[in-house]
């Protein structure tokens, strides 16, 4: 069970339900909560990862790039009002962190939670193609010409990475269809 009381999670979930978002949501953190509930046994710490996967998004503008940064600070400020331990406080601030995607992680929580996060890359075509529109409509105060410029970017390093996905159940699971999703979107990004 989360380090999170009920008032906390109403109070997140009413976060994760900005008018201003659009893939960053509910269904998001849901589908996240569903991942979890089935590979619940690789995590090392529980309570850790399912407070680190209610925080990953807490905070999020599209126009700000310190989302997972005040992300954990939130988590740092509701978890320590809970009497949760530094130490486990730190992990979830440092697994929040990693959901950044800037590279492999060393800790297999924060692997797990990051692999979570990427989930949807995977995700069956319809769900990855609504997930591609939601990012869009996310970012629909960008000109289309950057976003596409920028979007493409993100995608290849995606792609050039040798593992979108960190553990072995993910990659196993996800990994050909996440490539096949992405050089879809990359193709229509640049109009082939």
């Amino acid at each position: 069970m989360t380090f999170l009381s009920a008032v906390d999670r109403a109070d997140l979930e009413a976060r994760w339900n900005e008018p201003h978002r659009v893939y960053h949501t509910l269904r998001h953190l849901r589908e996240c909560l569903e991942h979890f509930a089935r590979v619940r046994e690789s995590a090392q710490d529980l309570d850790v990862v399912e407070s680190a996967m209610w925080f990953h998004d807490a905070i999020h503008d599209a126009r700000r790039d310190d989302n997972e940064r005040q992300s954990a600070l939130l988590a740092r400020e509701m978890l320590l009002a809970r009497g949760v331990a530094p130490a486990q406080i730190a992990r979830v601030e440092a697994i929040i962190l990693a959901t950044r995607h800037a590279g492999p992680s060393e800790d297999p929580d924060a692997q797990l939670v990051c692999d979570i996060d990427l989930a949807v890359l995977g995700a069956a075509p319809p769900r990855f193609d609504q997930y591609e529109r939601d990012v869009r409509a996310e970012y629909a105060w960008v000109p289309l010409p950057i976003f596409r410029v920028k979007r493409a970017e993100i995608l290849m390093r995606f792609l050039a990475t040798a593992r979108i996905y960190q553990t072995e159940a993910f990659h196993e699971q996800y990994d050909e269809p996440a490539r096949h999703n992405l050089s879809r979107s990359l193709a229509a990004l640049r109009g082939s």
